[in-house]
């Protein structure tokens, strides 16, 4: 990524991530705050370098396991994912927002089953949603596969091996978190604790924002709330 800012012959940048993009865009700012002069994380706040391999400690029950530990088999997921692109992404993008409470673990693939065998298909798109752009990831999609972005998760456990001489480490330039407070993400274990003490490990937080109502895709559900919290920030830089 610094060597992107080189190439376009910028000194310093503010990097917004959303979901996976989250903690890439917390470590550029933590590894090099000389470049990343500020950061915006959509859905997941920053964590610190946990003390034991993060895979060991992915929540697992006879009947199921966590989302992240089953992408953790290369094939399985993209075998599953690539089977009808279209219904992946209607799934994805329009049913995976929750409207009843939450029981039990969060992010759970039943075993025997797959990432998307809970998440319903949506009778109508959400307003945030077009077909056109369902039309779009399927083209994209159908022509790359998935392994690229599954391949983030098969590396939690070398990025952790990678971060060792940053236990402790805090993100020391101005941030912005902002999440739904439907976001399924919130709603990991422990995740409440994490995002209420935010401040502890990026002492130059100035703002959090958990939006009422919305899902896990804020910054399309939400886009003016989301656009105008950013620029706000960036204003105040």
């Amino acid at each position: 990524m610094v060597g992107l800012l080189d190439a376009l012959g910028i000194e310093q940048a503010v990097i917004a991530g959303h979901d996976w993009g989250a903690p890439v865009a917390w470590h550029a700012a933590l590894l090099r705050p000389d470049r990343f002069r500020a950061v915006i994380a959509l859905s997941v706040p920053y964590r610190p370098r946990s003390p034991v391999v993060p895979t060991s400690v992915m929540p697992r029950r006879e009947d199921a396991v966590f989302y992240q530990f089953y992408f953790q088999e290369p094939g399985v997921a993209e075998a599953e994912l690539g089977r009808d692109v279209r219904q992946t992404f209607l799934r994805v993008l329009g049913g995976a927002r929750r409207e009843w409470p939450v029981i039990g673990p969060v992010g759970m693939v039943p075993r025997g089953g797959g990432f998307l065998s809970d998440i319903p298909a949506p009778a109508t798109l959400p307003s945030w949603l077009r077909e056109a752009d369902i039309d779009f990831y399927v083209r994209e999609f159908e022509r790359t596969g998935f392994r690229g972005g599954l391949n983030w998760y098969r590396n939690i456990d070398r990025n952790w091996e990678l971060l060792a001489s940053f236990v402790g480490a805090k993100v020391t330039v101005p941030a912005v978190y902002m999440a739904g407070d439907r976001d399924l993400v919130v709603k990991f274990q422990g995740m409440d604790r994490v995002i209420a003490n935010l401040a502890n490990d990026v002492p130059r937080l100035r703002g959090k924002f958990m939006l009422p109502g919305c899902g896990h895709w804020i910054q399309q559900e939400c886009a003016s709330e989301v656009n105008a919290a950013m620029i706000d920030f960036l204003r105040q830089l």
